[in-house]
């Protein structure tokens, strides 16, 4: 025979025959438990102004003591069991302070830890007041939920504020755009995140930075805030060649070593070319940079040149301004390779943060869009528990490649 699952004690065996006497729906049920949590909340507050008074009520010990009971106040409180209205006693000095339920909370935690996962999911402010209070009948206007949202807040200054570590084997950049609401117009804000790969291997968002306009100043003002906050070293940069980033990290990290996105690259390459010339370019292309070495991806080069140069001389010049940086990678072994051609990490990254987003059109303003961000953020990395593909070969690589950084 097959046992219940959830094996009760005597006690609340007790309590499950008191809440099915008179329930015919779960809706019975659902009120009882209502009255039931009120009640517990009422006794419990009863036994906090035992406390606070040192005598219980009607005692004689509380004769010329000084303090006594004045009566209730009465309050409504949303809990998972929707709205209740309860009774909390007071005292004639008005010293008597609740733990249970704090003065002015109209809310257990339970109903705000629930505000704030909704808001992590990408739910909008209207539709987490409209799940509320059809889940829970009660009316908690857009407003106060922003309120509880902002609690928050302290909690990414200090995120974005915390001690980082001295060295980074591989560190990606790479932004994500967001409609933000300016002085009644709608405008672009770009998120950039930082996401490096430490000495163990495991991934890490090293901060978010919101700017109205990318540039060189803003680039420069990313690599120092990671300097401030410990950043020593970075051995290899992946980006995407956006205009002033490779020379704000080398400004701050002049050892740095800096690979473009190949994928960013072919993209860019290709996006004038005829659709029909379209699948022999890019199989030219992959003779480029999936060649064994150096020497073979610049003969591939070549080959391309003679190929198509006269048809698209576009391409090739892009790739003759960035060789040097497109073809870092092939200072290491493929393991490596793999790890750095492609800033598809901090890519992957983005697209779950759109994912949990997409809600969201237009956001009011740009402690909004941090909030959201971050609480997307802190739900992706959950899942970030293992290293990368092949850490414990790409780790030995770099103490070989890098040694003198490791020396200093």
């Amino acid at each position: 025979m097959r046992q219940t699952k959830n094996k009760l004690t005597d006690k609340e065996m007790e309590l499950v025959r008191t809440l099915m006497s008179d329930c015919h729906s779960t809706a019975d049920i659902q009120t009882k438990l209502k009255r039931l949590f009120a009640g517990t909340i009422e006794q419990m507050l009863e036994a906090e102004m035992d406390e606070h008074l040192g005598y219980e009520k009607n005692s004689i010990l509380g004769n010329n003591s000084g303090n006594s009971r004045n009566g209730y106040n009465h309050k409504t409180i949303i809990s998972d069991y929707g709205e209740a209205e309860i009774a909390v006693p007071r005292d004639r000095n008005g010293e008597f302070d609740p733990q249970i339920l704090a003065k002015r909370q109209i809310r257990t935690d339970e109903i705000e830890q629930k505000i704030m996962a909704m808001y992590a999911k990408g739910m909008s402010q209207r539709d987490i007041e409209d799940n509320l209070r059809e889940i829970y009948g009660a009316d908690i206007p857009q407003t106060l939920i922003s309120k509880i949202t902002d609690k928050i807040l302290p909690e990414i200054n200090e995120w974005q504020n915390r001690p980082l570590e001295s060295i980074y084997p591989v560190i990606y950049f790479d932004g994500i755009i967001f409609k933000s609401r300016k002085d009644n117009q709608i405008i672009n804000k770009c998120v950039y995140s930082v996401l490096g790969i430490d000495m163990n291997g495991q991934k890490d968002i090293l901060g978010i930075w919101l700017s109205e306009n990318e540039g060189a100043s803003f680039y420069a003002s990313i690599c120092s805030d990671l300097k401030k906050r410990g950043v020593q070293d970075i051995l290899i940069a992946c980006h995407d060649n956006l205009k002033g980033l490779g020379e704000a990290i080398n400004a701050v990290f002049a050892k740095t070593k800096q690979q473009l996105c190949i994928v960013h690259q072919i993209r860019n390459s290709t996006k004038f070319v005829n659709y029909k010339d379209r699948k022999a370019i890019c199989a030219d292309l992959k003779k480029i940079y999936g060649a064994v070495n150096l020497d073979d991806a610049e003969y591939a080069k070549e080959e391309f040149r003679e190929k198509w140069d006269k048809k698209y001389p576009s391409i090739l010049r892009s790739w003759d301004a960035n060789w040097a940086e497109l073809t870092t990678m092939f200072e290491f072994p493929e393991e490596i390779r793999r790890l750095i051609y492609t800033t598809n990490a901090v890519e992957a990254y983005h697209r779950m943060v759109r994912k949990f987003t997409k809600a969201k059109a237009i956001f009011p303003t740009d402690d909004s869009i941090r909030k959201v961000v971050f609480l997307s953020m802190k739900e992706i990395t959950k899942k970030w528990t293992m290293p990368v593909r092949d850490w414990g070969f790409v780790y030995s690589q770099i103490m070989i490649f890098f040694a003198d950084r490791f020396a200093e």
